[in-house]
């Protein structure tokens, strides 16, 4: 397999999330592909399948499981096939549905692609998941923003949502890795989406990710959707309107998420950001 490196959500090689991304990886396994994922030590790698005209079949391995649906993923892949292929749309068959994918690129070749995610809906939290969630996170009830109240939120994968009140505490992270990943692991949660609100319109997010064998993802287009349809849903921004998502910082790599919330409620959210790719 020929296997490419990309950071998403970034223009600079140095931010951003990396991904791992096999063009082709016809014949390959659930072994193979998950031994390249734990190699690769990303937090996800996509293997496409080429199915047809600018069409393919997805599939995505963090270092420990695969995945049904990853978002910073899927727009380094895009950025890989339009680099080889061109841009333009581009459809992927994933394990959570089909999602359209469109290209454009800047005079000195950076890619941008936009996802479309399947239609995203979310559920309360019941009392004793959010005890443990907090007592994993070693936060306290007060650490939360009442406006904007704890759910699990889906756009391919799930991902509870969880607004911090402050800066400060969203910046402190230090979490049972074991107690957090044993209850993601039961609850089939892929990462937690925690949040702060700085405006309307702007948000900073960071994204546990223990059951991949990941501290921390450092940018998360699969939960940044899930936001989106989140925000939709308990009517908390004015559709149609771009929110701005902030991942990475505290890692020392800075990414940019832009979050489309379009007015039709059952609607996908469109996550757009641009890839770079890294040195072999």
């Amino acid at each position: 397999m020929e296997i490419l490196r990309y950071a998403a959500f970034t223009d600079r090689p140095e931010g951003g999330n990396p991904a791992g991304v096999v063009l082709d990886a016809t014949g390959a396994d659930d072994d193979q592909m998950l031994k390249v994922a734990a190699d690769l030590g990303y937090s996800e790698t996509a293997f496409l399948v080429p199915t047809g005209d600018r069409s393919c079949a997805v599939r995505y391995f963090s270092p420990k499981a695969e995945v049904p649906f990853c978002g910073h993923a899927t727009i380094a892949s895009a950025a890989a096939y339009a680099q080889r292929h061109g841009t333009g749309p581009l459809r992927l068959d994933t394990r959570a549905g089909l999602i359209d994918v469109r290209t454009d690129a800047t005079p000195d070749g950076t890619v941008t692609a936009t996802l479309t995610s399947v239609p995203p809906r979310s559920v309360p939290i019941t009392e004793a998941d959010l005890a443990a969630l907090l007592a994993a996170l070693r936060w306290s009830p007060a650490d939360l923003d009442p406006a904007l109240p704890v759910r699990i939120g889906y756009a391919g994968a799930w991902h509870p949502i969880v607004a911090a009140a402050t800066r400060e505490r969203l910046a402190d992270l230090a979490y049972d890795m074991d107690a957090l990943a044993t209850l993601m692991a039961e609850r089939d949660w892929t990462t937690v989406d925690l949040v702060w609100r700085e405006s309307a319109e702007v948000f900073h997010a960071r994204n546990p990710f223990p059951p991949g064998g990941v501290v921390e993802d450092p940018a998360t287009g699969a939960a940044a959707a899930a936001l989106g349809g989140y925000l939709r849903e308990l009517g908390l921004v004015e559709p149609p309107v771009t929110v701005t998502v902030r991942q990475g910082d505290d890692l020392g790599r800075p990414g940019v998420l832009r979050v489309g919330i379009g007015a039709d409620p059952a609607g996908g959210i469109d996550v757009t950001g641009t890839a770079v790719r890294l040195p072999d």
